[in-house]
Parts: structure tokens; C-alpha cells; sequence
């Protein structure tokens, strides 16, 4: 499955390029570049299948769930100030997509969208920590009657497009599809001090199924 979000990449810029170099290739004399263009070309249709591919999720969470919003790898769970939508001490939490990783990000909680604000910025690599502070970047807050958290949609080296509908009154689902970040990057995401961490550096999160922590009762 292929998502609507990479529609407008894979089956017409991308493909077109691919489909084209392919029959061009079949023009080039000898054998071996001609065989040789076409494998590279199909590699790299497949790579961008493999990129923009969505497959379905199960999220079974509790009602204090928070799960990732992102596939990849933890790299980051500290103590930090967050000034923009929790005003308050917070644990923050990364999650590093790697080119192989699916890229469709998905609403960690339940609940309302209470915060909206895209972000210009510099394109330093996702695992670097002034990536969250210095990279383009949408963050979004969202609250529900347990708590509320924030996260940041990172734009990385590679990546140059964030794809994030969401605004200020959209009530949403856990483990919903919400928007993706392509070729690339990192999500961050902020939840109140108190919060139960369920998660450790260098866990593999699943978006929408991996628990990472849970609101205080």
C-alpha cells in the first residue's frame, strides 16, 4: 500500500523518470551499460516503493496511552524545559527514521489539536541534537482529559518536505494516519514530567502500536 501522501512523488515525477530511463535504456549499445541502467533505474523505483509504502497498524493501547507517532529507532529520552505548548519541565522522547523506515507518522494520543506552527530552518542531520531546536520543523500540541503532549515533525539532511494537515481544532484518533516526513528525519515528542516512560534508548518503535509512555493517573 502505497500512501496518498507520496502520491504526488511516486506516480509522477519518480515513476516518470524511472519508466523513461528504462526504454532509453533500451537504445544504449553494448550490453552491459544498457543492463546496467536498467538495474539502477529499477533499484530505484523499488527503493521509492519501499519509501512511500503504508502499511495498516493495530493500536491497542489504554486510554492514558502514548504512542509513537514515528518508526525508528529511540535515541533521545531526557529532561528538558518546553516553553511553546506544555510551559513546563518535560520528558522528550526521539525517534530516528532511517531511509528503510515506513515514514508516515501517526497522532500519539486521542484527543483535540490545540497547537499548530510550522517552522523554517537549517537541515542539520536528524540524530544530531540541534536538530530539534535548529531544523524545519512542525510542531503540533494536542490535549485530551488525561494530559497533553507536543511533538515536532523534523526535517532531517535528505528530507525536504513535511507533510502535516493537521490544525488547531481537529479532534483526532490514536494511531491515526495525521502526515509523514519524506526521505527522512526524526520526530520528537514531549510528554509532562510524571509521565510513566515506558520506553528506552535504542528501542525500535512501531508508529501507532509502541507504547512509549503513559499519562499519571
Amino acid at each position: 500500500m502505497i500512501t496518498k501522501y507520496g502520491y504526488d512523488v511516486f506516480f509522477t515525477v519518480l515513476t516518470l523518470c524511472a519508466v523513461i530511463i528504462v526504454l532509453s535504456a533500451l537504445f544504449v549499445e553494448p550490453k552491459i551499460p544498457r543492463y546496467a541502467i536498467i538495474l539502477l533505474s529499477g533499484t530505484f523505483l523499488a527503493l521509492t516503493v519501499n519509501f512511500f509504502r503504508d502499511p495498516e497498524r493495530v493500536t491497542q493501547a489504554g486510554e492514558r496511552s502514548i504512542v509513537s507517532p514515528a518508526d525508528g529507532e529511540i535515541i533521545v529520552i531526557k529532561e528538558v524545559e518546553e516553553t511553546e505548548f506544555l510551559k513546563s519541565k518535560a520528558i522528550q522522547i526521539s525517534v530516528f527514521m532511517s531511509p528503510l523506515n515506513v515514514h508516515v507518522n501517526r497522532n500519539p494520543i486521542s484527543g483535540s489539536v490545540k497547537h499548530v506552527r510550522y517552522v523554517k530552518g537549517e537541515f542539520f542531520a536528524a540524530f544530531e541534537d540541534k536538530a530539534s531546536e535548529k531544523n524545519e520543523q512542525s510542531i503540533v500540541g494536542m490535549e485530551n482529559e488525561h494530559g497533553r503532549v507536543m511533538f515536532k515533525q523534523i526535517a532531517g539532511f535528505l528530507a525536504r518536505r513535511i507533510v502535516c494537515p493537521l490544525k488547531v481544532g481537529d479532534v483526532v484518533t490514536r494511531g491515526e494516519r495525521f502526515g509523514m516526513i519524506k526521505f527522512g528525519s526524526r520526530v520528537d515528542i514531549f510528554v509532562p514530567t510524571g509521565t510513566t516512560i515506558r520506553a528506552t534508548v535504542g528501542d525500535k518503535a512501531v508508529a501507532g502500536e509502541s507504547i512509549l509512555a503513559e499519562f499519571a493517573l
